[in-house]
């Protein structure tokens, strides 16, 4: 079975339109649902936005429907000039990058007391969607990098460049990690699929609504054809 979760009704809800045979279960107030998506037992869910909600779904996921891998998708925006509104990035890796322990010498981004504090995506499924986009979305250009998660919306250009020069992220957003480091303590592989909705400037507020149904849109055609192609 192969987990679906997006922060946001808006990004899972095209996709439970489609589903068979749906079955609803509420847990922890998220609405899993179960069913069929291009003939695969999948279950959809919207986390709700922010690292401990997104976590905590990933958990229910593993514990509850034993799913076989976990696929997040949404939006996010871009931290390069290369990759414009529109565009998709797959997660080569993800960090917390709230995450500070520095007082305690650790650099920022490391989880105290963890093996690894970046969680990375699995090559199967990175191969399945980069092809996957090949088909259901052949204009839109495909970015393989680092994901950068926080509770925090991004829209200061000052504070993008920072994050830019610490971790050399692809696009930044507020679960994708969370997600990720609760797959990778239960084992299971997992990808975080990102369409960009804006540039995490000081323009993003002005972008985002305007830019948000196009980059939906793209993910949702390129998870329908993922999950045909696994």
């Amino acid at each position: 079975m192969i987990g679906i979760i997006g922060a946001m009704d808006e990004e899972v809800n095209k996709l439970k339109e489609v589903l068979e045979d749906a079955q609803v279960a509420t847990v922890a107030g998220m609405n899993f649902v179960k069913g069929l998506l291009e003939g695969k037992e999948v279950v959809i869910v919207r986390s709700g936005i922010g690292k401990v909600n997104a976590g905590m779904c990933t958990q229910i996921l593993a514990d509850r429907y034993n799913v076989n891998y976990i696929i997040n998708t949404g939006i996010a925006g871009s931290l390069r000039n290369e990759i414009n509104i529109g565009d998709i990035v797959l997660s080569k890796d993800a960090i917390e990058h709230d995450m500070d322990a520095v007082a305690f010498g650790y650099d920022r981004g490391v989880i105290p007391r963890m093996e690894t504090s970046t969680f990375k995506g699995d090559e199967k499924l990175i191969e399945v969607a980069k092809e996957s986009c090949k088909v259901a979305c052949p204009d839109v250009n495909v970015h393989i990098g680092r994901v950068l998660t926080g509770d925090q919306f991004i829209s200061d250009k000052a504070v993008k460049n920072d994050l830019i020069s610490t971790y050399d992220g692809y696009c930044c957003e507020m679960e994708g990690a969370a997600i990720a480091h609760a797959a990778y303590l239960n084992n299971i592989p997992f990808l975080i699929i990102r369409a960009i909705s804006d540039k995490a400037d000081d323009s993003a507020s002005m972008d985002y609504p305007a830019f948000e149904a196009m980059a939906i849109e793209n993910s949702v055609k390129l998870m329908k054809e993922m999950i045909k192609a696994l």
